[in-house]
């Protein structure tokens, strides 16, 4: 079997955290936490990295990557602007932002040959999620088999403020029912975890399994995502905030018997930079990985 290729989503702006935190340094060493990410893809197995960015970012990109990865792994760019896979007849988007994330993974089909995965760019998921999904995406041969890392929501929140997380439900062979996206969720003084909506509290318990956008996908995948991007941008073409995302793609090929998502829990924290104030803790947390000997000393 080939090696899988990651995927990296970095064409967003990052709104609340104030600039391109993708780019950001958090390591001892200047590391940006991409560098973490691609040290345990390389470690798992995987065969190619292509990053999904806007093209204004392609020379950063290559400066800050292209010394880094030489002779250790492959990589491409794949390029994310709001006229990619747009059909022709709608002529020119008038919108400032990316299509969203399922949109992004649409934009690496020419990059991309293999069984793949998808990460963003700004989050830490341990080597343990990275290992876990390129054994499942190097070794399983059902095509119509997908597959999600989860994190238990315990893992996944900030100390500064609510996060949105997609809440799983999952059937009892361990497959993805249903994947709702909660957009305020913390933890109370009571130390209860919850979600508010429509100034409704509801509890949800510490191992409740979220994504962190951390998918997989067998190649055969693309022409679907294609199909259901033309209908959508026709749909949207004068709503400029319109985002169409990966659960959208996966809901669909789910609730059509178009294929089916595998779910593998894993215990690794994950962190992130939703907000400026969560960097200190991000540093702090990859130092201390480094002093534990997760990680060499320069990533």
């Amino acid at each position: 079997m080939s090696k899988p290729t990651l995927l990296i989503l970095a064409a967003g702006m990052g709104s609340r955290y104030g600039g391109i935190k993708q780019l950001d340094k958090f390591g001892p060493n200047g590391e940006t936490i991409i560098d973490y990410s691609i040290h345990d893809a390389i470690k798992a197995g995987f065969g190619k990295i292509v990053f999904i960015i806007r093209e204004e970012l392609r020379a950063d990109f290559q400066e800050i990557f292209g010394p880094k990865l030489a002779g250790k792994i492959d990589y491409d760019f794949a390029i994310q602007s709001v006229q990619s896979y747009v059909p022709a007849e709608l002529g020119t988007v008038e919108r400032t932002k990316p299509w969203g994330t399922g949109h992004a993974v649409l934009c690496a089909w020419e990059q991309t040959d293999t069984a793949f995965a998808v990460i963003n760019a700004d989050d830490f998921y341990g080597y343990e999620g990275f290992k876990i999904m390129a054994d499942f995406l190097a070794n399983d041969t059902d095509d119509t088999c997908h597959a999600m890392v989860g994190y238990q929501i315990k893992n996944t929140l900030s100390e500064n403020g609510s996060v949105s997380r997609g809440v799983c439900e999952l059937d009892k062979d361990g497959f993805l029912e249903v994947v709702t996206e909660r957009t305020k969720i913390y933890r109370q003084p009571n130390n209860q975890i919850v979600f508010e909506e429509s100034d409704i509290l509801t509890q949800l318990e510490e191992d409740t399994i979220v994504s962190m956008n951390f998918w997989g996908f067998k190649p055969n995948v693309f022409p679907i995502i294609e199909d259901m991007f033309k209908e959508y941008s026709k749909k949207n073409l004068h709503s400029p905030k319109a985002e169409f995302y990966i659960p959208t793609v996966m809901t669909h090929l789910i609730h059509n018997g178009l294929g089916k998502c595998k779910v593998f829990s894993n215990e690794s924290e994950w962190f992130g930079v939703t907000y400026p104030e969560d960097k200190p803790t991000v540093i702090e947390a990859l130092k201390k990985l480094g002093e534990k000997g997760a990680y060499p000393a320069e990533v």
